[in-house]
């Protein structure tokens, strides 16, 4: 029984496993519930994210990737075990190799310590590459062709743009501003206008179902709960579009920003191409409602958001799979 390859999506919000032959066969949040004292892992994915903000003391639900890099080595390491062990790609005789994406701008050392954690969690040989090129190949981009592609990868802790032809990047940009930012902004709106401590959930659930980063693009509202400041006590409230829209506002324009700066840094021929073909959008933030619009009216280029953007990265690493043995012949990382 040989093992299978597999690709991972190490992601600050969720990991996705793509297994060589087989699709994405894994789709879960990148959260380990564990005990204080005795250090044990509890739970992990689902059943770890349902407890977050809700355990007891001595349980504790961490989330082991920050801004797409790893905070918590041990942790990172236990979250990767169990999800291989779940999938069931080890061989009796051999292990899997491993792809694995990270941020543009991480370091040598943070590369090193993801690498390590892929290697000790069951991996044979470890491949890494960046995230908007894996991104861009999974959005099904000609990236290989000598003509300009851009795509904007918005994930939960990271937002790398990126302009990329003849299978490279030529000029990029990582921010540390993404989807779990966006929740912490909301958070922070919420508990200085209305007095009221919500939690991460919650928040989140205001940005899928409320939120916009387009002035005027939606007209939502929704009732949450939370806890008053003032008396201690549950508190029900109203929140709209337009009140998040302005909450929102700083953040997305640092994305914007970003967009705008790799632009300028484009040779003229590929600034012609994207023209032409527009910015792919790409990861769970490229969901949030009337980014793509926001976009395209500071970008001035068209803009339109990939076929299931969450699953890009898992798609992309399939796809690299099917060429991992020229990869291993060009690179050994």
């Amino acid at each position: 029984m040989f093992s299978r390859d597999i690709g991972i999506d190490l992601g600050t919000a969720n990991v996705l496993i793509h297994v060589k032959g087989k699709g994405i066969v894994l789709n879960e949040p990148s959260v380990v519930a564990m005990d204080r004292h005795t250090g044990k892992v509890l739970e992990v994915g689902e059943a770890a994210r349902k407890m977050v903000g809700r355990t007891p003391g001595n349980i504790e639900a961490i989330r082991p990737l920050k801004d797409g890099v790893i905070a918590d080595f041990d942790v990172t390491e236990a979250m990767l075990k169990h999800f291989i062990n779940k999938i069931n790609v080890k061989g009796v005789l051999s292990k899997p190799r491993i792809l694995i994406c990270c941020p543009t701008n991480i370091t040598k050392v943070e590369q090193k310590a993801i690498k390590e954690a892929a290697e000790k969690s069951g991996g044979k040989k470890v491949y890494l590459e960046e995230e908007p090129k894996v991104a861009a190949i999974g959005a099904g981009m000609e990236i290989f062709q000598p003509s300009g592609n851009m795509v904007v990868d918005i994930g939960g802790g990271t937002t790398d743009v990126a302009v990329l032809s003849m299978g490279d990047i030529v000029t990029s940009e990582s921010i540390k501003m993404a989807g779990d930012k966006f929740d912490i902004e909301i958070l922070q709106y919420i508990k200085k206008k209305y007095k009221l401590l919500i939690g991460e959930r919650t928040a989140e659930e205001i940005k899928i179902n409320v939120a916009t980063v387009f002035k005027g693009g939606r007209n939502e509202e929704m009732e949450i709960r939370g806890r008053d400041m003032v008396s201690g006590l549950p508190r029900t409230i109203s929140v709209n579009s337009t009140e998040i829209e302005a909450a929102l506002r700083e953040s997305v324009f640092l994305i914007v920003q970003a967009a705008k700066s790799v632009l300028e840094r484009t040779p003229p021929e590929l600034s012609a191409d994207i023209i032409d073909r527009g910015v792919i959008l790409t990861g769970g933030g490229a969901l949030i409602h009337g980014i793509d619009e926001l976009l395209a009216e500071e970008l001035k280029v068209p803009v339109f958001i990939a076929e299931e953007p969450m699953s890009c990265v898992a798609k992309g690493t399939g796809m690299m799979l099917e060429n991992i043995d020229k990869i291993e012949r060009k690179k050994v990382i």
